[in-house]
C-alpha cells in the first residue's frame, strides 16, 4: 500500500494534535501542548499497534506537518502550525 500524505488516519491524528488535551490523557513526562503526544497514546486512540501510529506520525514528520520531541526515552508528537499555515496557503492558490 502507498503511503500517501492525505489519508484519514492522519487527518484525524492533526485534528487531534490541535487540542490534545480534549483528546488525550496528562502524560506522565511530558505536557501534551509543550511537548505533544506519544505514538502510544495516538495509537491507543486510533485503536492500533504502536508500530502503525508511528508510521503516520513518522510521515507527518517527513512532511514537517509534525515536530518530534525527545523527552527522556518516549518521543512526543505536535502540530508545526506554521508549515501547516504554509501548505494551506500553498492549496489555497491552487498549487
Amino acid at each position: 500500500m502507498p503511503r500517501t500524505p492525505v489519508g484519514e488516519r492522519r487527518l484525524v491524528i492533526l485534528e487531534w494534535l490541535k487540542e490534545p488535551h480534549r483528546h488525550f490523557p496528562p502524560q506522565r513526562h511530558a505536557d501534551l501542548v509543550e511537548d505533544g503526544v506519544s505514538a502510544d497514546a495516538v495509537a491507543a486512540r486510533l485503536g492500533v499497534r504502536r508500530e502503525v501510529a508511528v508510521s503516520h506520525l513518522a510521515l507527518l514528520t517527513d512532511l514537517g506537518l509534525l515536530r518530534a520531541t525527545r523527552v527522556k526515552r518516549r518521543v512526543y508528537y505536535r502540530r508545526d502550525e506554521i508549515r501547516i499555515a504554509e501548505v494551506a496557503r500553498i492549496f489555497e492558490k491552487g498549487w
